[in-house]
């Protein structure tokens, strides 16, 4: 071991290497020799893997798409293999209603389909070893003290302005949007003075500094003090050269219109189609690569840099500099960003899990539901009209040739190396898009392209259990970017506090913080989905240890100066790996955008068609990756099936 990674606490307990893949918190006995995931998955039954201590919100490492979730889905769409040993027949009986997918969408799909169809009996499959798909709820334990996390969708945006099948469905469940405005503690960062700042690293820009300054992702973001610099002090304090600094001073100030040789009424389809990257050269006189540099990753929710997102939603969306000299009017400010449940949308998935199989936990309300500790081995039980098979991958979901058939659907699984089939009268495809071409090679050849089309966004989302912050209040810093570092940013986590969970009061008690990467290429002139899938196979390949040493290197560039010990007060890490993350946005950059969202020409319109007894709901079928969408795509596709 490196001296450097003694240092930063490599050789920790919270780093062994038998808990990279979640195997130690699983109910998998000590006795058994030390096999791989796909070994393990061959030589243990379901059925010995869950019971009462199974429990994935507690396991560390590589967690997101996990190993073991993906294998079989990548030998089914990379190597075309269709045959999976010998088939065991499911269940004897007909379901009324195969879900394939555990995430919002599939939950939300099988809540409707019973609230409309009570008696009916429905399966739902998942890959992962916990349902949610993206919503899914990290924990740690430190000091005897349970912390909640987010490892994927994080917050309900804008609530009041969802359709009224998403207000109904949160109602069915609890959830009032309205309890946030005291749940969320909206004077946290500002009554212990943390305001947003920027770290450069000293590998990345040759000198080590934290710039308390806000360049504008955490504009209506987060609730953080004002920076106490001025553009022009905050600029002087990052290692860049002179002349950089005088054309960021510059992009920071301006305020004249840089647009005026464009006629107003114009200026929002310009922007919406030029790179904010040009944007910046052509018309804020940016040609310093310094300043290029800073900027270039910090359009985060895009997935990719400046070069590849429109000027429009980076000033609008992202918050960058610049919007004060497009001549526009101001932004309205968006809705309060402050519906969140310490486990995100978690929260959303379980409530919809315990609403459909009580069993799981106890009580009812959404307050009781936060620190609920789920029974993992109540989610698949033979007699229950709603079963929630977890670690199964679905391979072939087929329409039958006879009408005659009740038994309308063929669905084809793998679980832990065995193949099994069932029958259904009526499936619901709640998975990613770029897969259902391989599940159902039927379709016709438009609708499989359409699919296809669909390439996601991936996302590292990391969470990192601290002894204390005291560190960042010592720094006055509760928020950063990091241009050029491996995670683009690192924050506190949202100061919640709801039912019995108290979010961290003092800096001496112990904290979650967030950070973020989404690999891509920059300068390449490579599409977004050709960066997407690029960075998909970085994700994949890159091993726990890696994104270990990069989590404690980073925390401790940054907060080392006040006080911060990566090897002492590091006590868990998370890594929630997303190589099929948000939904594909249209980006006007590469691809042809319509007036209309639903234009059926749109990929997404095509892809979402119902196919026989098969119907389609997930975020990428309204090309949108947020839950009301995911929701709301499940409601229509259990109108499809009648």
């Amino acid at each position: 071991m490196k001296k450097s990674d003694d240092y930063l606490g490599m050789d920790r307990l919270i780093t062994r290497r038998d808990m990279l893949n979640g195997l130690a918190g699983l109910a998998v006995t000590s006795l058994m020799p030390p096999l791989s995931w796909a070994e393990q998955a061959r030589e243990t039954k379901p059925k010995d893997l869950i019971n009462a201590t199974y429990y994935p919100p507690q396991l560390r490492g590589l967690r997101g798409n996990h190993e073991g979730s993906f294998e079989v889905s990548h030998q089914l769409a990379r190597k075309g293999q269709t045959d999976w040993g010998p088939v065991h027949l499911g269940a004897s009986f007909i379901y009324d209603l195969v879900v394939v997918g555990g995430g919002i969408s599939g939950l939300s799909a099988a809540y409707f389909y019973r609230k409309k169809h009570p008696n009916a009996r429905i399966l739902i499959l998942e890959n992962h070893d916990d349902f949610g798909g993206h919503a899914k709820r990290n924990e740690f334990e430190v000091n005897g003290r349970t912390l909640i996390g987010y490892g994927g969708s994080q917050t309900m945006q804008e609530p009041s302005g969802y359709s009224r099948i998403v207000k109904d469905l949160l109602g069915d469940l609890g959830v009032e949007p309205k309890v946030f405005d005291t749940a969320y503690d909206q004077e946290f960062f500002k009554r212990h003075k943390l305001g947003a700042g920027i770290h450069f690293d000293r590998e990345v820009w040759g000198d080590k500094r934290m710039v308390p300054y806000d360049l504008g992702p955490f504009h209506d973001y987060m609730m953080v003090m004002p920076s106490p610099l001025t553009a022009k002090q905050a600029v002087d304090k990052m290692p860049i050269s002179a002349e950089a600094k005088r054309q960021f001073v510059g992009l920071l100030s301006a305020t004249d219109d840089r647009l005026s040789q464009i006629a107003k009424a114009d200026r929002w389809d310009y922007l919406y189609n030029i790179s904010y990257r040009d944007f910046l050269v052509k018309h804020l006189g940016i040609s310093e690569t310094e300043v290029l540099n800073v900027l270039q990753d910090l359009a985060i929710d895009s997935g990719v840099g400046i070069d590849s997102v429109n000027a429009l939603n980076a000033m609008s969306y992202s918050g960058l500099p610049g919007w004060s000299a497009t001549g526009l009017p101001e932004l309205e400010p968006d809705e309060p960003y402050i519906h969140h449940f310490p486990d995100g949308n978690a929260s959303i998935a379980r409530q919809l899990v315990r609403k459909m199989i009580p069993a799981v936990a106890p009580g009812e309300s959404i307050e009781s539901l936060i620190t609920a500790h789920f029974d993992y081995s109540q989610l698949d039980q033979a007699d229950a009209k709603v079963q929630l098979r977890l670690n199964s991958t679905v391979t072939h979901v087929q329409n039958s040739s006879d009408p005659e058939d009740t038994a309308q659907v063929t669905v084809s699984y793998v679980q832990n190396g065995q193949a099994y089939q069932i029958k259904a009268r009526g499936s619901i495809l709640a998975c990613n898009s770029s897969m259902i071409p391989y599940l159902c090679p039927e379709l016709p050849q438009a609708q499989r392209e359409a699919l296809a089309f669909q390439v996601k966004t991936p996302i590292l989302y990391t969470t990192v259990a601290l002894r204390n912050w005291k560190a960042w209040k010592t720094l006055g810093i509760g928020v950063t970017v990091c241009p050029g570092s491996y995670h683009i940013n690192a924050m506190l986590d949202f100061p919640v506090s709801l039912g019995d969970y108290r979010f961290s009061e003092t800096e001496d008690q112990p904290v979650i913080v967030h950070m973020e990467r989404f690999p891509h290429r920059y300068g390449e002139g490579l599409t977004a989905q050709q960066q997407y899938r690029l960075g998909r196979y970085e994700l994949l390949t890159t091993p726990f240890d890696v994104i270990e040493r990069n989590v404690r290197s980073q925390l401790q560039s940054m907060l080392g100066d006040g006080g911060f010990n990566a090897a002492e007060d590091i006590v868990g890490i998370t890594v929630n790996r997303w190589s099929h993350g948000y939904s594909y946005w249209y980006n006007p950059l590469f691809d042809t955008v319509y007036d209309d969202d639903h234009d059926p020409r749109y990929p997404h319109m095509i892809g979402r068609e119902s196919f026989g007894r098969i119907s389609i709901a997930n975020a990428d079928s309204a090309a949108n990756a947020m839950m009301e969408s995911a929701i709301e795509q499940a409601h229509r596709a259990v109108a499809e099936l009648g």
